[in-house]
């Protein structure tokens, strides 16, 4: 997928990029590539792999979800910056906060919010398990958004505790949700979530299938979550 194809891609699905947004991105895949050789950032460096695998999967929930309706974003565990970078591009309102328990990638970040001029962007170092246990940053966001970084019921707890009731969280996830989200209906549930709906969808290129998983806060996260550390991962919620 070269530029013009993801531009268009985009724009067949209501989202039209001004040249700006295509520089913006652009850039992106220029300091993505460039500090990857110093750190392990993706394993996916050739530019038309990047444009599909990574920015315009990224972009995917916005298909199914308004943003327009959203303003502040969490991206848990967002490492090289999947989605929130590739969504703040698209939707420059939103202000947008990266957690990632890698100190060298909120140095990246950083640099990437300056070279791009993107204001509000603020990523932050430390462990979901912890940071959504803090006042500033627990059941604050309209919207928290998580990329290939656990099974679902593992990911609800790092997630949901961060949303505000009335918000909402959305995973992006590959192919066969279903077992997944059999096991996650407790953690879900328990944690004050509610699904809403799950989008299946091929993504472009023949690049495999992807799924949305969007979930409702319905409830206040209960104090003892997300648990210690590790927790979740060790012991998850079934």
């Amino acid at each position: 997928m070269n530029k013009e194809q993801f531009a268009e891609a985009l724009a067949a699905k209501g989202i039209v990029l001004s040249a700006r947004q295509l520089e913006q991105f652009d850039g992106y895949y220029r300091l993505l590539v460039e500090w990857n050789e110093k750190m392990n950032l993706t394993a996916i460096t050739e530019e038309g792999q990047v444009y599909v695998k990574h920015f315009y999967d990224s972009i995917t929930p916005a298909f199914y979800f308004s943003f327009d309706q959203v303003e502040s974003v969490a991206d848990i565990g967002g490492g090289a910056g999947f989605p929130s970078i590739p969504l703040k591009i698209c939707f420059p309102h939103l202000k947008m906060t990266i957690i990632d328990s890698l100190n060298k990638r909120m140095t990246f970040l950083n640099h990437v919010a300056a070279e791009l001029g993107l204001d509000g962007v603020y990523p932050v170092h430390g462990r979901a398990e912890e940071r959504g246990q803090e006042a500033a940053y627990r059941e604050s966001f309209d919207l928290v958004v998580a990329r290939a970084v656990a099974r679902l019921n593992v990911l609800a707890e790092y997630c949901l505790p961060f949303a505000r009731v009335g918000g909402h969280f959305i995973a992006l996830k590959g192919a066969d949700i279903s077992p997944e989200l059999n096991e996650a209906k407790k953690a879900i549930k328990t944690l004050g979530g509610k699904t809403k709906k799950v989008e299946t969808f091929q993504l472009v290129e023949e690049a495999g299938e992807r799924n949305i998983v969007i979930i409702e806060k319905v409830g206040a996260t209960p104090k003892g979550y997300p648990r210690k550390p590790g927790t979740p991962a060790k012991k998850p919620l079934l």
